[in-house]
């Protein structure tokens, strides 16, 4: 059996024949992939979520939660016997996938991990991979990954000055995000370098440093990005933000327009894209 990063393993995925199709039953831990299965037209298999997972709201409502993405509360999950459990190595446990593992009648664990926006390709084509039988989602997904490489393409770094970013996403202490992460990449796709410059590895806290505030490269922050997640920034943190990046503006973003992915990218880049290009310098012409 394949192995990832932090332990989750990948099950190959062989073909069912239309006789030995269960009826899906799909829980979700990962707010984006959540949001992603709906997109694909699979809400109404969707039989469990995160409290986290809240997009689309209307599809989401009435869907039972179970926990949180850390915290999941596998007695109710079990006995909402799903077919497929859908996790993210950055965002659960290993020790919950290895408790799934456990069941007498274990369900089929999709494990996922894009780091780069270009990784929300292979994100959909993983779903159709696993969900691609069910009525229509092959043709959603198609248009979704047409449509994301469009706005790949648009967001493209080239004529575009670089800009050093700090981007926050906690305070007391502060905390930002290592270069191998989806949101450092996803910035550096409009050719924005997140300061510190280091790599967290596959997984764990390392992937999210915490800021001192004696750093000798905060000097060199252009930008302060304050993140409206999984922290709340407000207009009432910039003055502390400004003190720990003297040279650097400060503004509040989208986390969840920067760092959701699967169907989420795709607005996501057109933000990303939008607030780079208003930026002073703007895009070279």
């Amino acid at each position: 059996m394949p192995v990832s990063a932090a332990g989750f393993h990948r099950t190959p995925v062989r073909p069912a024949s239309p006789s030995e199709r269960p009826t899906l039953r799909i829980a979700s831990l990962v707010p984006s992939l959540t949001e992603l299965v709906v997109a694909l037209g699979l809400g109404p298999s969707l039989v469990a979520r995160t409290g986290f997972c809240i997009h689309p709201a209307e599809a989401v409502r009435a869907i039972p939660k179970v926990g949180g993405t850390k915290d999941v509360n596998l007695a109710k999950l079990q006995r909402l016997a799903p077919t497929h459990v859908l996790v993210n190595i950055d965002e659960n446990r290993r020790e919950t996938v290895a408790a799934l593992q456990s069941w007498s009648t274990p369900p089929e664990i999709v494990v996922t991990h894009p780091t780069r926006p270009e990784d929300n390709l292979a994100l959909v084509a993983q779903m159709v991979e696993h969900f691609g039988a069910a009525p229509g989602v092959a043709e959603r997904a198609s248009a979704l990954s047409q449509a994301l490489r469009h706005e790949l393409e648009l967001a493209r770094p080239q004529g575009r000055p670089e800009r050093r970013v700090l981007y926050l996403i906690w305070r007391e202490p502060w905390m930002t995000v290592a270069r191998d992460t989806y949101l450092s990449a996803m910035l550096g796709h409009v050719h924005w370098r997140t300061l510190p410059a280091v790599s967290g590895g596959p997984a764990g806290a390392a992937r999210y440093p915490v800021v001192v505030g004696n750093e000798p490269w905060l000097a060199d922050v252009q930008e302060v990005l304050l993140s409206s997640e999984p922290y709340r920034f407000m207009a009432t943190h910039f003055e502390a933000a400004r003190a720990l990046c003297p040279n650097a503006r400060v503004r509040l973003v989208d986390g969840e327009l920067l760092s959701w992915y699967g169907a989420r990218a795709l607005p996501g880049l057109r933000y990303l894209r939008e607030i780079a290009d208003a930026t002073p310098g703007g895009p070279a012409t």
